[in-house]
């Protein structure tokens, strides 16, 4: 009878992959590719302050998904 009493077992959920360490992948990927080939782009007409503002929205992003996400399950 004790056979009745055990829980079935619980799935386990898959987790997808990591977003941010996929696309820091690719890019490092892609910029070892470029100096491989000789076609490193110059950063002559680069303005640091777009690096800011696309700084900014990340986290701005970042933070508005991790306020939509649920907080029961561990």
């Amino acid at each position: 009878m004790a056979e009745w009493d055990e829980k079935p077992a619980t799935a386990t959920r898959r987790r997808g992959p990591d977003v941010l360490t996929l696309l820091v992948g690719v890019l490092s990927l892609g910029m070892a590719a470029a100096a491989f080939f000789g076609e490193v782009p110059t950063l002559a007409g680069f303005d640091p302050r777009w690096l800011l503002a696309a700084g900014a929205t990340l986290i701005g992003l970042m933070l508005l998904v991790g306020s939509l996400r649920g907080r029961g399950n561990s």
